[in-house]
């Protein structure tokens, strides 16, 4: 009798047991309502950290034009690699390739390759050798902008862009920018062109712009030092952005990425205008070719700017990245080596392209493999 209690607790367990089952045999499952929070494994899970953990400090020095894009794979990188701090001072192209071959960074970024005689003048102290990885890394339109009162847009072609920075085009109704603007009101004020006061570049590409497509009237060559006096002056691509934004009446160059709020320049390609576009950009490069006779893992372009491919804009600079072959301390090979594998990734050069509307290297067939396999022999 004593044992009457359990067994009946223990047929009444198994009867709601089953008849919990029956219940979701009939039941169908119904899918998670629109309050409910269901993970996305494509789009709202964080990146995977390597495997292989890394932690230090990595140092750059450079291109201010890679500012935006720096950023963005800074940001990146941090996700990947919480424990490893990477610093980029834009100085200038100048003078990123000054403090590298120094030995005073641990990488350079810059517009305009290193020059042979730079190399050999360099100590590169950080390097176990004068091998250098040269990768380019950010490609970018150069923007001709303005700042005009109620214009957002004109057609000038190189020649008329040069007659306007070697001072030989002094007003704005100018007949010559008159003649390609037809219907826009010009306002009969004088002209202010704003240079770079750093060696930069962008200045570089600039004038080699200039240089290849209006040699007649551009007659100082590809320079990354401004040649001519006159105008304003002002440093880094930063302080280009605050002089033509406060000055009306200003005109200069400047990377795309920091064109927002100013007036852009469609340039002439061919017989059509072209406005700066990342696409456009890309396809500039892809109409021109590497380099000849340089190191394996030293990729720089040699640019065509007098394409007349449909759509391309060859105002256009690449910019590069460069870090030692071999490091005279592995630790720091170690974190160059992820860091420039990050910036050249999909991942890393979609996330310039959303932060500074460049061009991703995987738009250009081969390019992207042939970069990533000099990183790879970053020690």
């Amino acid at each position: 009798m004593k044992r009457i209690p359990a067994l009946v607790g223990a047929a009444t367990a198994v009867l709601l047991t089953l008849a919990g089952c029956a219940a979701n045999e009939d039941t169908p499952q119904s899918s998670p309502t629109a309050t409910e929070s269901v993970p996305d494994a494509t789009t709202d899970a964080p990146p995977e950290p390597p495997a292989d953990l890394l932690s230090g400090e990595l140092t750059g020095v450079g291109a201010s034009s890679q500012t935006a894009a720096q950023e963005a794979w800074k940001a990146g990188f941090a996700s990947l690699q919480p424990g490893v701090t990477v610093n980029y001072d834009p100085q200038g192209s100048g003078g990123g390739r000054q403090q590298f071959a120094d030995g005073a960074s641990d990488f350079a970024g810059t517009d305009s390759a290193f020059k042979d005689e730079e190399i050999e003048a360099g100590a590169f102290s950080r390097c176990a050798s004068k091998e250098i990885v040269e990768i380019p890394a950010y490609i970018s339109p150069i923007a001709v902008v303005f700042n005009l009162d109620g214009i957002d847009s004109l057609n000038l072609d190189s020649a008329t862009i040069a007659g306007i920075f070697t001072g030989a085009i002094a007003k704005w109704n100018d007949p010559a920018i008159a003649a390609t603007n037809d219907g826009v009101d010009l306002p009969d004020s004088a002209i202010v062109p704003v240079h770079r006061s750093d060696g930069s570049g962008t200045t570089k590409n600039f004038t080699d712009y200039l240089d290849q497509t209006a040699p007649d009237v551009w007659t100082d060559g590809a320079v990354e030092e401004w040649p001519i006096t006159g105008g304003e002056a002002a440093e880094k691509t930063q302080g280009m952005k605050e002089t033509l934004s406060g000055a009306a009446g200003t005109i200069g160059y400047i990377d795309a990425s920091q064109a927002a709020g100013l007036g852009a320049a469609a340039i002439k390609v061919g017989e059509e205008w072209v406005a700066f576009s990342a696409e456009g950009a890309a396809k500039a490069v892809a109409a021109s070719d590497l380099v000849e006779g340089r190191g394996a893992n030293d990729l720089a372009f040699k640019l065509n700017r007098t394409t007349t491919e449909a759509g391309a804009y060859p105002l256009v600079l690449v910019s590069y990245l460069a870090a030692c072959q071999q490091y005279a301390d592995p630790a720091t090979g170690q974190l160059a080596k992820a860091y420039l594998a990050h910036v050249v990734s999909p991942e890393g050069q979609q996330a310039a392209a959303g932060n500074a509307g460049s061009a991703p290297l995987q738009g250009e067939p081969g390019l992207a493999e042939k970069v990533m396999t000099a990183v790879d022999t970053i020690s």
